[in-house]
């Protein structure tokens, strides 16, 4: 007698939309993985569906919308009855976590964390602080990779981080997408190493051979302009990086790609210096494989940055910071250039958009 399919709930922050983020991206990912499992997956979230969601019933995944603070997910919840409640996110824990608790004790309960939420708003922080303090700076690299210690200094009182942690502790496992992280839990948190589970992207190699240095042209830069990161990233590329590029590369254009382009960001459009926001990418790939260099010089953020996985994936090599850099293969040669200052990530992507040997050395690494 063939035993019935396990039983999965999966409660989104967000509806899943994996060409507007990494975080949609591993979402996606992980639903296959449970799809090969022959897992029956229920996807439910308190969100407003958005204009790039994935089509969930194609793949057999049951969608159900719910709401916060609503007795109604608790029928909901009583009458589906999984064998694994997934949260994507704490503040998912937070809001249905007791709900799962008291109406299926014996669900495993598990957390995707996507990325520390606490250490991304923490550093956020910093560099708040560090150009509050230094207005005219265009070196961090005070704030770059620190040591783990210095991180835990600097999340340990905030509110964000013992909630994140707290619902971590009260999860049967935690899914870590960077092993940094996981680190910084274990270490400096001492969150015991059992309820962690280091889950990075999953990603397929390519296929195809990538497009060769000559059939391509421009700077691209591409992120969710939702996510504050990208949108601190595309700040200094307007107001510190972009400028001293085109000093040296007079005819140089950057394109800039992003889901839900706020009118902030469209105000930034000017092709008489060369600086393009393009709005939302129908294939991220395409205009990755198209351009010959990726910036992605992130001042603060956690987790795995998917723009550079892609760009790997694409043969794009890449010019960034120890913040874009972290996590992603600490011990390999690096596709492109990893720097700390304006200057110098101006620098370094001249020299690697203008020298074909080295970017398709680049491109090999």
């Amino acid at each position: 007698m063939n035993q019935p399919a396990t039983k999965v709930l999966v409660i989104g922050y967000v509806w899943p939309e994996p060409r507007s983020s990494a975080a949609g991206g591993h979402m996606m990912q992980i639903l296959e993985s449970f799809l090969t499992q022959g897992w029956d997956i229920t996807f439910s979230s308190p969100a407003t569906i958005g204009e790039h969601k994935a089509d969930l019933t194609a793949l057999g995944i049951a969608e159900c919308a719910i709401e916060l603070n609503n007795s109604s997910f608790d029928d909901f919840v009583r009458e589906l009855a999984p064998d694994i409640v997934l949260f994507d996110r704490f503040m998912m824990e937070e809001q249905f976590g007791w709900r799962v608790e008291k109406h299926c004790p014996d669900a495993l309960r598990v957390l995707e964390t996507c990325d520390l939420q606490s250490l991304r708003d923490a550093r956020q922080q910093r560099l708040k602080d560090h150009l509050k303090a230094h207005p005219h700076s265009e070196d961090f690299s005070a704030l770059f990779a620190p040591a783990l210690d210095d991180e835990f200094q600097l999340m340990a009182d905030t509110d964000i981080a013992k909630r994140e942690i707290a619902a971590i502790y009260r999860c049967d496992i935690s899914l870590m997408i960077s092993d940094v992280e996981a680190q910084l839990l274990t270490e400096q948190f001492k969150v015991p190493a059992a309820l962690l589970h280091w889950c990075p992207l999953m990603l397929q190699p390519p296929t195809e051979p990538f497009v060769p240095f000559e059939d391509r042209a421009h700077f691209l830069s591409i992120g969710n302009f939702r996510h504050a990161p990208n949108w601190d990233a595309v700040l200094w590329m307007k107001n510190s990086l972009w400028p001293l590029i085109r000093q040296q590369l007079p005819g140089a254009q950057l394109h800039i790609y992003g889901a839900y382009t706020p009118p902030k960001a469209t105000a930034l459009h000017n092709p008489a210096q060369g600086f393009h926001v393009m709005n939302w990418a129908e294939d991220a790939s395409q205009v990755m494989s198209a351009a010959r260099i990726c910036l992605a010089p992130l001042r603060f953020g956690a987790g795995i940055k998917g723009k550079l996985a892609d760009a790997m994936l694409c043969g794009t090599p890449n010019i960034t910071t120890p913040i874009g850099a972290e996590a992603m293969g600490d011990d390999q040669p690096w596709p492109g250039l990893i720097e700390q200052s304006a200057p110098a990530l101006a620098a370094a992507a001249v020299a690697l958009y203008q020298d074909r040997n080295r970017w398709v050395q680049a491109q090999e690494d």
